[in-house]
């Protein structure tokens, strides 16, 4: 919650004055809602903050699929090679994201297949079960996403249940970990 005295705003935790009378830091924490009153603060409700990932800074939610970028006019808008400039929506922003963690969980063993190119040498059966369960992984997930309809579905995606399992395929564990 946030406070007002005469329409401007107080910050809990800092002290202030008012009426040539100064207030401790933690008066707005260990007053009663009537002190408050009496003085002429006011309680606001927070700003709402949205989750970035599926809305605009304003709350309206962000466009899921890909749309075709369009001038002022409703042309469409192609670059410099005559292509159609695409501006991505948010399942592709997250699939590509999906894309970036399993390149990333793969990195750490692309060792073992350089080494198995040049070499020959045997990757280890735990390392290959894990880079292709991350695979899969990855590419559940990415149909996870799309099978998501609207917002809502995406959010409770990314969500986890009441007991704290996620809703979405997990990872594998690192096998060195």
């Amino acid at each position: 919650m946030a406070f007002l005295l005469d329409g401007n705003p107080l910050a809990v935790d800092v002290a202030f004055s008012h009426n040539n009378v100064n207030y401790p830091a933690n008066w707005l924490r260990l007053s009663s809602a009537q002190e408050k009153k009496n003085l002429g603060i006011t309680e606001v409700a927070d700003a709402a903050v949205f989750d970035p990932r599926f809305y605009k800074d304003d709350g309206t939610a962000k466009t899921l699929d890909d749309v075709n970028a369009t001038d002022e006019n409703g042309d469409l808008v192609k670059d410099a090679n005559g292509n159609q400039v695409v501006i991505f929506g948010v399942k592709s922003i997250l699939k590509a994201k999906e894309k970036d963690t399993a390149s990333s969980l793969l990195a750490k063993y692309d060792w073992y297949v350089v080494r198995k190119a040049e070499t020959s040498k045997d990757i280890p059966s735990a390392i290959q079960t894990y880079r292709q369960n991350v695979r899969t992984a990855c590419d559940t997930r990415e149909k996870e996403i799309d099978a998501c309809a609207d917002t809502a579905a995406l959010i409770t995606l990314y969500s986890s249940k009441e007991d704290g399992t996620p809703n979405m395929t997990q990872y594998p564990i690192d096998p060195n970990s």
